[in-house]
Protein backbone atom coordinates (compact mmCIF):
# COMPACT_ATOMS: atom_id res chain seq x y z
CA UNK A 1 0.00 0.00 0.00
CA UNK A 2 1.04 3.55 -0.97
CA UNK A 3 2.01 5.77 2.02
CA UNK A 4 -0.07 8.69 2.69
CA UNK A 5 1.25 11.63 3.57
CA UNK A 6 0.62 11.48 7.47
CA UNK A 7 3.30 8.23 6.97
CA UNK A 8 5.76 10.47 5.03
CA UNK A 9 5.52 13.60 7.19
CA UNK A 10 6.18 10.96 9.92
CA UNK A 11 9.16 9.44 8.24
CA UNK A 12 10.79 12.41 7.51
CA UNK A 13 10.68 13.54 11.35
CA UNK A 14 8.26 16.50 10.49
CA UNK A 15 6.14 16.00 13.67
CA UNK A 16 7.83 17.72 16.66
CA UNK A 17 6.11 17.40 20.15
CA UNK A 18 4.21 20.62 19.77
CA UNK A 19 2.46 19.48 16.70
CA UNK A 20 1.24 16.34 19.04
CA UNK A 21 -1.30 18.88 20.93
CA UNK A 22 -1.82 20.90 18.32
CA UNK A 23 -2.27 18.32 15.11
CA UNK A 24 -0.58 15.77 13.50
CA UNK A 25 0.63 17.78 10.40
CA UNK A 26 3.43 18.78 8.77
CA UNK A 27 2.48 21.86 7.92
CA UNK A 28 3.21 24.71 10.27
CA UNK A 29 -0.02 26.30 10.59
CA UNK A 30 -1.95 23.09 11.91
CA UNK A 31 -4.66 24.95 14.10
CA UNK A 32 -7.41 27.24 13.21
CA UNK A 33 -10.67 27.25 14.29
CA UNK A 34 -13.64 28.84 12.56
CA UNK A 35 -17.18 29.67 14.45
CA UNK A 36 -20.12 28.67 12.70
CA UNK A 37 -20.60 30.19 9.68
CA UNK A 38 -24.21 31.67 8.61
CA UNK A 39 -26.01 29.84 6.29
CA UNK A 40 -25.75 31.97 3.47
CA UNK A 41 -21.59 31.42 3.62
CA UNK A 42 -21.87 27.81 3.70
CA UNK A 43 -20.88 25.43 0.94
CA UNK A 44 -22.25 21.94 0.52
CA UNK A 45 -19.63 19.15 2.33
CA UNK A 46 -18.88 16.88 -0.56
CA UNK A 47 -20.76 13.43 -1.04
CA UNK A 48 -18.50 10.04 -0.44
CA UNK A 49 -19.21 6.28 0.28
CA UNK A 50 -16.88 5.00 1.95
CA UNK A 51 -17.01 1.02 3.73
CA UNK A 52 -17.56 0.90 7.64
CA UNK A 53 -16.15 -1.67 9.95
CA UNK A 54 -19.14 -4.24 9.12
CA UNK A 55 -18.04 -3.92 5.07
CA UNK A 56 -21.08 -1.72 4.60
CA UNK A 57 -21.03 1.33 1.93
CA UNK A 58 -22.42 4.44 3.57
CA UNK A 59 -23.10 7.78 2.04
CA UNK A 60 -22.37 10.78 3.54
CA UNK A 61 -25.58 11.74 1.86
CA UNK A 62 -27.22 9.17 4.12
CA UNK A 63 -27.06 11.47 6.70
CA UNK A 64 -29.06 14.61 5.34
CA UNK A 65 -31.08 16.20 7.95
CA UNK A 66 -28.86 15.21 10.33
CA UNK A 67 -26.38 17.51 12.31
CA UNK A 68 -23.10 15.65 11.36
CA UNK A 69 -19.87 16.20 13.59
CA UNK A 70 -17.46 14.57 10.50
CA UNK A 71 -14.02 13.75 11.99
CA UNK A 72 -10.67 12.70 9.76
CA UNK A 73 -8.59 11.01 12.50
CA UNK A 74 -6.31 8.10 13.06
CA UNK A 75 -5.22 5.70 16.33
CA UNK A 76 -1.75 6.98 15.91
CA UNK A 77 -2.92 10.63 16.31
CA UNK A 78 -2.58 12.04 19.88
CA UNK A 79 -5.04 14.95 19.73
CA UNK A 80 -7.08 12.49 18.07
CA UNK A 81 -7.33 10.41 21.35
CA UNK A 82 -8.11 13.64 23.51
CA UNK A 83 -11.17 14.36 21.57
CA UNK A 84 -12.88 10.53 20.71
CA UNK A 85 -14.25 10.51 24.33
CA UNK A 86 -15.72 13.92 23.75
CA UNK A 87 -17.63 12.52 20.63
CA UNK A 88 -18.66 9.37 22.39
CA UNK A 89 -20.10 11.61 24.53
CA UNK A 90 -22.11 14.16 21.97
CA UNK A 91 -23.34 10.96 20.08
CA UNK A 92 -25.10 9.49 22.91
CA UNK A 93 -26.23 12.71 24.35
CA UNK A 94 -27.34 14.17 20.73
CA UNK A 95 -28.35 11.33 19.02
CA UNK A 96 -32.16 11.39 19.45
CA UNK A 97 -31.90 15.15 18.45
CA UNK A 98 -30.72 14.40 15.19
CA UNK A 99 -27.62 14.33 15.37
CA UNK A 100 -24.59 11.85 14.06
CA UNK A 101 -21.38 11.55 14.65
CA UNK A 102 -18.84 9.97 11.83
CA UNK A 103 -15.35 9.02 11.89
CA UNK A 104 -13.22 8.92 9.14
CA UNK A 105 -9.93 6.73 10.13
CA UNK A 106 -6.86 8.03 7.85
CA UNK A 107 -4.85 4.86 9.17
CA UNK A 108 -2.53 3.59 6.23
CA UNK A 109 -2.84 0.01 7.95
CA UNK A 110 -6.44 -0.22 7.32
CA UNK A 111 -9.03 -2.34 9.27
CA UNK A 112 -6.10 -4.46 11.07
CA UNK A 113 -5.67 -0.98 12.96
CA UNK A 114 -8.79 0.97 12.92
CA UNK A 115 -10.66 -2.25 14.07
CA UNK A 116 -8.99 -3.53 17.49
CA UNK A 117 -8.71 0.41 18.28
CA UNK A 118 -12.96 0.68 18.07
CA UNK A 119 -13.18 -1.96 20.24
CA UNK A 120 -10.88 -0.89 22.88
CA UNK A 121 -12.21 2.48 23.55
CA UNK A 122 -15.73 1.23 22.69
CA UNK A 123 -16.16 3.63 19.95
CA UNK A 124 -20.63 4.47 19.80
CA UNK A 125 -20.38 5.81 16.68
CA UNK A 126 -19.55 4.89 12.91
CA UNK A 127 -16.13 4.75 12.16
CA UNK A 128 -15.57 4.79 8.40
CA UNK A 129 -11.80 3.82 6.47
CA UNK A 130 -10.77 6.79 4.31
CA UNK A 131 -7.94 8.01 1.70
CA UNK A 132 -6.26 11.04 0.12
CA UNK A 133 -9.09 11.16 -2.26
CA UNK A 134 -11.68 11.99 0.15
CA UNK A 135 -9.07 14.02 2.22
CA UNK A 136 -8.85 16.02 -0.84
CA UNK A 137 -12.36 16.17 -1.54
CA UNK A 138 -12.44 18.22 1.51
CA UNK A 139 -9.52 20.51 0.74
CA UNK A 140 -6.69 18.65 1.95
CA UNK A 141 -6.97 17.36 5.23
CA UNK A 142 -3.27 17.59 5.70
CA UNK A 143 -3.65 17.63 9.10
CA UNK A 144 -5.59 15.41 11.86
CA UNK A 145 -7.80 15.66 13.43
CA UNK A 146 -9.56 17.89 10.97
CA UNK A 147 -13.29 18.02 11.82
CA UNK A 148 -16.42 19.28 9.71
CA UNK A 149 -19.45 20.22 11.60
CA UNK A 150 -22.21 19.90 8.91
CA UNK A 151 -25.93 21.39 9.25
CA UNK A 152 -28.94 19.15 8.51
CA UNK A 153 -28.73 20.69 4.92
CA UNK A 154 -25.38 18.54 4.41
CA UNK A 155 -23.04 22.42 4.13
CA UNK A 156 -20.11 22.92 5.96
CA UNK A 157 -21.07 25.18 9.42
CA UNK A 158 -17.92 24.93 10.65
CA UNK A 159 -14.25 23.96 10.32
CA UNK A 160 -11.21 23.00 12.87
CA UNK A 161 -8.11 21.91 11.96
CA UNK A 162 -6.23 20.56 15.16
CA UNK A 163 -7.42 19.99 18.75
CA UNK A 164 -10.20 22.67 19.93
CA UNK A 165 -12.34 22.31 23.09
CA UNK A 166 -15.16 20.26 23.94
CA UNK A 167 -17.08 23.13 24.94
CA UNK A 168 -16.68 24.78 21.52
CA UNK A 169 -17.84 21.46 20.08
CA UNK A 170 -20.35 21.54 22.19
CA UNK A 171 -21.50 25.23 21.47
CA UNK A 172 -21.96 24.76 17.42
CA UNK A 173 -23.16 21.34 18.07
CA UNK A 174 -25.84 22.91 20.17
CA UNK A 175 -26.39 25.81 17.68
CA UNK A 176 -27.15 24.12 14.65
CA UNK A 177 -29.67 20.90 16.53
CA UNK A 178 -31.40 24.17 17.85
CA UNK A 179 -31.95 26.02 14.57
CA UNK A 180 -35.78 25.10 13.76
CA UNK A 181 -35.84 25.95 9.63
CA UNK A 182 -33.13 26.16 6.98
CA UNK A 183 -32.40 30.01 7.42
CA UNK A 184 -32.78 29.97 11.13
CA UNK A 185 -29.48 30.96 13.09
CA UNK A 186 -27.51 32.81 9.92
CA UNK A 187 -25.29 35.04 11.58
CA UNK A 188 -26.07 33.82 15.37
CA UNK A 189 -22.70 32.39 16.66
CA UNK A 190 -22.29 30.19 19.36
CA UNK A 191 -22.60 31.66 22.77
CA UNK A 192 -18.65 32.23 24.72
CA UNK A 193 -17.96 29.81 27.62
CA UNK A 194 -14.91 31.78 28.42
Amino acid sequence: MAKSRFSRALSAGALGGLLWMAGCSSSSDSVRAASVKNETSRKNAPNFALKDADGRTVKLSDYKGKVVLLNFWATWCGPCKIEIPWFIDFEQKYKDRGFAVLGVSMDDDGWSAVKPYITEKKLNYRVLLGNDTVGDQYGGVDSLPTTFLLDRNGKVAATHIGLVSKSDYQNEILLLLDDKHDDAGAGKQPPRTD
